[in-house]
């Protein structure tokens, strides 16, 4: 099991990068640059604590389903990760936008980026985590 959940860990690592690549260095750039007063400068940005903080979170997430999901199946991940990625996506977005002053439009597209990260980390945990 030791060996799956490796595995799975450095397919969601690399799944959530790739993903916010797509969706902050991509989709919302354009966002980001129009409310550029609220974020820090690209120079000053910590990115090693970025990736450390993924890298976190992916064990963490691999780690609870090995542990305490069972039966595990591709179906069942892809509903764990859903439903995580919705009370995460909740506080990212919509809790961030409760008490900081982002555009709505950066809210929600946090909200939903985060079920759709949360679901894929789910479905690869769950292809490679099976019973």
């Amino acid at each position: 099991m030791t060996k799956k959940l490796l595995l799975a860990f450095v397919a969601v690592f690399v799944a959530w990068s790739v993903l916010d690549i797509v969706i902050h260095g991509m989709l919302l750039a354009k966002a980001y640059e129009a409310s550029a007063s609220l974020w820090r400068p690209e120079a000053e940005m910590k990115m090693g604590l970025m990736y450390f903080v993924g890298a976190v979170s992916a064990f963490v997430f691999v780690w609870v389903y090995v542990k305490f999901v069972s039966p595990k199946s591709m179906m069942i991940g892809l509903q764990y990760g859903l439903i995580l990625g919705v009370s995460y996506g909740i506080g990212m977005g919509y809790g961030t936008y409760a008490v900081q002053p982002l555009p709505y439009n950066i809210a929600l597209s946090w909200f939903l980026g985060t079920i759709v990260e949360m679901g894929v980390a789910g479905l690869l945990t769950g292809l490679i985590v099976k019973e």
